[in-house]
């Protein structure tokens, strides 16, 4: 699936377009409004994230013209809070809007929800790492051809985030901002959370098939790193 970031600031850009490749999106991104026309004839993607305040055409206008042409869902960024740009924006058929600044979790969130009301919502996509697998829209984790082992919500987006970035430290702050959002969580419920985890990976291992080794080594592991925070150890095979 393939999302259209349409925003001058390049620094907000670069974190738009991290957040949604990290939901398994395509990223194309235009930073005026004549750009943001252009990339839409050339790519059709599948949804538009769309600033308000744009160079060379403004983002209300680039909404019309598109809007004219196509119902591909359009998601419109603002720092305006006044009703009547709220309102002129949904008018001229803009699917929903945000505004500045907001959290990644959120922007997710309303991008799934106009997905969601287009019909375009995309399932989420199925992780591989050695022996360990996640089927994220079914929250559950295998070893090998184990048996499936359900995740809650949480462990879920925590395993999801931590595959992604597998062989890699990540800080305990980046990992709360991920899962909760944030302020939404402290380093305690975090190391709960990777000790419930843990345990889950742990079931699933438990469960494998009768020609598997119990005593071989263990294929994948959720890392401390004292001092930094956490990482997704997957042995070679």
């Amino acid at each position: 699936m393939k999302v259209l970031i349409v925003d001058d600031d390049r620094v907000l850009s670069d974190v738009l377009a991290f957040t949604m490749r990290r939901e398994g999106f395509q990223v194309v991104r235009a930073f005026d409004g004549e750009a943001a026309l252009h990339s839409f004839a050339a790519e059709q993607p599948d949804l538009i994230i769309l600033d308000v305040n744009l160079p060379r055409r403004d983002g209300f206008s680039v909404c019309q013209r598109i809007r004219d042409q196509s119902d591909t869902p359009i998601l419109l960024l603002t720092v305006r809070d006044e009703e009547d740009d709220i309102v002129h924006g949904l008018e001229l058929g803009a699917d929903d809007y945000i505004t500045k600044p907001f959290s990644p979790r959120q922007l997710v969130a309303r991008a799934q929800t106009v997905l969601r009301r287009a019909g375009k919502m995309a399932k989420p996509a199925s992780r591989q790492m050695g022996e360990l697998s996640l089927d994220p829209g079914r929250r559950e984790v295998r070893i090998g051809q184990g048996e499936a082992v359900a995740l809650t919500p949480l462990e879920n987006r925590l395993l999801d985030y931590l595959m992604l970035n597998a062989g890699h430290v990540l800080t305990a702050e980046a990992i709360i901002g991920h899962v909760w959002g944030v302020g939404g969580a402290d380093r305690d419920m975090l190391r709960q959370l990777v000790r419930r985890l843990r345990s889950k990976i742990g079931q699933a291992r438990g469960r494998l098939g009768d020609g598997d080794d119990p005593d071989a080594p263990e294929p994948v592991r959720i890392e401390t790193i004292p001092g930094l925070g956490y990482g997704l150890v997957v042995e070679a095979t």
